[in-house]
């Protein structure tokens, strides 16, 4: 049962943030909401890069590179394709991920350097917030930028 609920949390959140993710288009991704906000296409590609690095802490590590975390966004030029295909790929780590750990292993601690030891189950939860906040932030950018 412990997996077709964490199944369903990730679908509806994939579903939900592609309302955001799925409006994007290349003219779109310079938009910011004002000259101090990050860029649409900076802050897509920061939701799949973290996704996919996000896996390093449950065992699963990612060629995916780090342009975006900790990195301030300073007109850098994100591919659309490329953004997307990130954020594909982590969605599929991440249900890979539901379908592969125990019920017993969600409540392992892993050590983080953002919260400390945290369960597995704490940072898949932040994961998906995580990604909600940005998709929120796109959707704001696109009705207003």
């Amino acid at each position: 049962m412990q997996k077709q609920l964490l199944l369903e949390m990730l679908v509806q959140n994939q579903l939900t943030n592609s309302f955001a993710f799925e409006k994007i288009t290349n003219e779109d991704l310079p938009k910011r909401l004002n000259e101090r906000a990050a860029s649409i296409g900076f802050i897509y590609r920061h939701v799949g890069e973290t996704m996919n690095l996000f896996g390093y802490f449950f065992g699963i590590p990612s060629e995916v590179p780090n342009t975006t975390m900790g990195q301030q966004d300073v007109g850098q030029d994100f591919d659309l394709e490329t953004s997307h295909a990130y954020v594909t790929k982590g969605y599929a780590m991440l249900r890979k991920l539901v379908e592969d750990t125990t019920d017993a292993d969600w409540l392992t601690e892993i050590d983080t350097p953002f919260f400390g030891k945290v369960s597995k189950i704490r940072l898949f939860s932040h994961v998906l917030f995580h990604n909600s906040h940005h998709a929120g932030q796109i959707s704001l950018t696109l009705s207003r930028g």
